[in-house]
């Protein structure tokens, strides 16, 4: 077994093993960081796999944005612990079910002929940027399915703003349109009064 396949197979349990954390863990926060654990090995696999930009990619946007402002949501919030908890086993069959499915696709796809003939992995040269062959292939080869992704996350950015700008009663908002046509009429109101002398109010 080579240096390669030891520093596979470590970084491959480390992230099995953060992955089952991020299911069993009964505090949220501990979840994160099993998490963030499991991204940081991730990364290292596609590290071994000559894909240096996925993964610092993935430690900047999911270690470094993401989960942070995850971790700081779950920690400013009054979270249920036990109203979380609720349901667990009534859903684990079907949880397990999917998971076995994905599991066996795993499988299949990594025991076809085509994954498995090694044969055909190119040597890339010291000078290789795989920086640039991923754009290239993004808006070439792959240029429809990227925009429809695209457009993809483009409809699920805007239907989670509409869902969070929602009419909900009781709570106060303001409307930067109403505020941006004020007039100083709407705003001050100049009151005339007759002066009266020195001393009159005795």
């Amino acid at each position: 077994m080579s240096f390669f396949d030891v520093v596979f197979y470590l970084f491959a349990t480390i992230t099995v093993i953060a992955s089952v954390g991020v299911v069993v863990a009964r505090n949220p926060v501990h979840a994160a960081l099993f998490l963030v654990l499991a991204f940081c090995s991730a990364a290292g696999i596609w590290m071994l796999l000559e894909a240096e930009f996925l993964a610092i990619t993935l430690i900047l946007v999911y270690v470094g944005a993401v989960m942070v402002l995850f971790l700081f949501v779950v920690m400013m919030l009054d979270i249920n612990l036990v109203q979380l908890r609720e349901g667990f086993w009534r859903w684990f069959p079907f949880g397990a079910l999917i998971a076995g499915l994905m599991v066996f696709e795993m499988i299949w796809v990594l025991g076809s002929r085509q994954t498995a003939d090694v044969s055909k992995a190119v040597a890339h040269a010291a000078d290789y940027s795989n920086t640039k062959e991923l754009g290239r292939l993004i808006y070439t080869h792959y240029v429809y399915p990227f925009e429809i992704a695209a457009v993809i996350l483009l409809v699920a950015m805007v239907a989670a703003i509409a869902l969070t700008m929602r009419r909900r009663k009781g709570v106060k908002s303001q409307n930067v349109a109403d505020q941006v046509k004020v007039k100083k009429a709407d705003r001050l109101r100049i009151v005339k009064m007759k002066s009266e002398p020195k001393g009159s109010e005795n």
